[in-house]
């Protein structure tokens, strides 16, 4: 029962038919003139268009990439590159994925200044703060859309206009979001986005970066000036063409998705909530992803609770599937002010359109079985007393 979807999700069977022929028949480079070539470029640009449909843009603001990291790194060191006779300040916040926080502590390293915006107890960024951090020399915002481990919305439109009133650049790390709420990047004020498209079922190592027309940023790569010389490199056809059609069925369903994951996710925050002594919900309560639930138990091991949900037959989390090898605290849930006991408590669970009401249901029974099996073996619970 696959209960991280934050993680990563399953690829469409539909994605996959549409990938199959360019593994095999359809092999062409795009960059090439004959009709095997052409056909790869055609599968390429309709591919684009879905990407850019997806988050309201134009197919020549659409950037393919190996991913969400790769889109972050270039959103963020581009324009640190471009703009550093203009400023060396960026803003960016406390609970950003790994991609946009190790890159910001290397800008660090090399002369930059970072303002790393808290998030408080709901876990999302308050404007007034925003606006007290920019000073003459910021050059860059970034805020991710929605947070991957407890799934808080922040709110990017308000960010983007106060970037774009001050000729800021803006961007924002949709990842989690694409697929599974609205985005619209005119509405948002973004100058770029980055999204991945394994979180949308679509296939992994493939991923795209909005960049508005007008931005102006250095590549970090040099070569055959693919992709409009931001990310040279002969391109991945099987996976752009898996990610424009997994943007093309997560158009179609986005409402539909959306709806139903939310009642799934809220059954499941009551039940855990009313059926398990001392638990808590990390993050806001509502402005969350809907397919987003992050828990936490007193006296509860985190990597514990994982491990015995998975002989049930139940894959969830800690958090990040990125830091997982890490032994250290979250920084997303220490940022929401948690002690580190609390946050090596946590479990994130990531719902799916393939999940049932039948899954919450199971997962709610072994949740409280696997809590108050480990509560009896903690020397550090005491609530039964």
């Amino acid at each position: 029962m696959y209960m991280d979807h934050s993680a990563t999700s399953p690829v469409d069977p539909e994605v996959f038919e549409a990938m199959k022929p360019y593994f095999t028949n359809e092999f062409g480079n795009a960059s090439t003139l004959y009709s095997l070539g052409r056909n790869a470029k055609n599968a390429m640009e309709a591919a684009r268009q879905e990407v850019a449909t997806i988050i309201g843009a134009d197919t020549k603001e659409i950037i393919f990439t190996s991913g969400g990291t790769e889109s972050d790194n270039i959103a963020i060191l581009g324009t640190a590159r471009k703009l550093k006779n203009k400023g060396n300040h960026i803003i960016t916040s406390d609970i950003e994925h790994p991609a946009v926080e190790e890159t910001c502590k290397y800008l660090e390293k090399n002369g930059y200044k970072v303002t790393y915006l808290p998030v408080y107890e709901e876990g999302i960024v308050r404007v007034k703060d925003l606006e007290a951090a920019i000073t003459d020399e910021t050059i860059l915002i970034t805020i991710m859309h929605a947070n991957n481990e407890i799934g808080t919305i922040q709110p990017i439109a308000e960010i983007g206009k106060i970037a774009n009133e001050r000729g800021i650049y803006f961007h924002t790390d949709a990842v989690q979001t694409v697929g599974k709420i609205p985005v619209n990047v005119s509405e948002m004020n973004v100058d770029m986005l980055s999204l991945s498209s394994h979180k949308l079922y679509g296939p992994k190592g493939i991923g795209a970066l909005y960049i508005k027309k007008g931005v102006r940023i250095e590549p970090l790569m040099y070569g055959g000036g693919h992709e409009r010389g931001f990310r040279p490199g002969t391109e991945n056809i099987p996976g752009i063409v898996g990610l424009g059609k997994a943007c093309s069925i997560a158009s179609q369903n986005l409402e539909s998705n959306a709806r139903k994951l939310t009642n799934l996710r809220d059954k499941l925050i009551d039940a855990v909530l009313e059926q398990n002594k001392d638990s808590y919900l990390n993050g806001h309560r509502t402005k969350r992803l809907p397919n987003n639930a992050n828990f936490r138990f007193d006296a509860i091991e985190g990597e514990s609770l994982i491990l015995n949900l998975d002989f049930k037959g139940i894959a969830a989390s800690t958090g990040s599937a990125c830091s997982s090898t890490k032994l250290e605290a979250s920084h997303v849930l220490l940022a929401i002010g948690l002690e580190k006991e609390e946050a090596h408590g946590s479990l994130r669970i990531s719902l799916g359109i393939e999940n049932t009401e039948e899954d919450i249901d199971y997962t709610v029974t072994a949740i409280k079985e696997v809590v108050e099996k480990l509560r009896k073996m903690s020397p550090l619970w005491c609530g039964a007393v």
